[in-house]
């Protein structure tokens, strides 16, 4: 009996992240499917991606990027939205574009006196403006969640890591599971 109940939580953890990351990519691609009302199959996953590139590129364009500036402060000035709409922006420009700010993995010893150690991204390297000219911002994001907490820490107290963000960000929230 010991041995089912292992054989079975291990065909859990080997079919939940694959059927759940199936059962969601099926669930967007059916969506744009049935709002265009496509015959073809798979024409959901096309149209989507062009419609993102395309979008890229005119918002790119320097007539457009006006346009994008202007919803850009609507957003932001609108008070419920701007919290959504904010959070979100600042998410996905912190992995993607001229922004990065999850560019700079570092281990961070807790206490000096501690062998205690916790790997995060330095979000911020200057404090000067908040009074504090000889710390700087660490973002530990948690593991299996979209969540972290921002710590204030000593200089001295990291140590940069010489590794791939990305790689850094999917061994964190993966709970150490993941190895690139």
């Amino acid at each position: 009996m010991k041995r089912f109940t292992r054989y079975f939580f291990e065909g859990l953890l080997v079919l939940i992240p694959v059927v759940a990351t199936i059962y969601v990519v099926y669930v967007i691609f059916t969506k744009v499917d049935s709002i265009f009302r496509f015959s073809v199959p798979g024409m959901g996953f096309i149209v989507t991606i062009l419609s993102i590139t395309i979008v890229g590129f005119i918002s790119s364009n320097f007539i457009t990027k006006k346009l994008v500036g202007l919803v850009d402060r609507i957003f932001t000035r609108l008070p419920f939205v701007k919290m959504i709409y904010s959070s979100v922006k600042d998410l996905i420009g912190a992995f993607v574009g001229d922004k990065k700010s999850f560019d700079k993995p570092v281990l961070v010893t807790l206490s000096p006196d501690s062998h205690v150690q916790v790997i995060g991204f330095v979000t911020r390297e200057s404090l000067d403006n908040i009074g504090f000219s000889d710390k700087v911002a660490v973002y530990l994001p948690q593991s299996y969640n979209f969540a972290g907490n921002l710590l204030v820490v000593p200089k001295e107290q990291i140590v940069p890591i010489s590794a791939e963000s990305g790689d850094i960000m999917a061994f964190i929230v993966s709970g150490g599971v993941s190895a690139q």
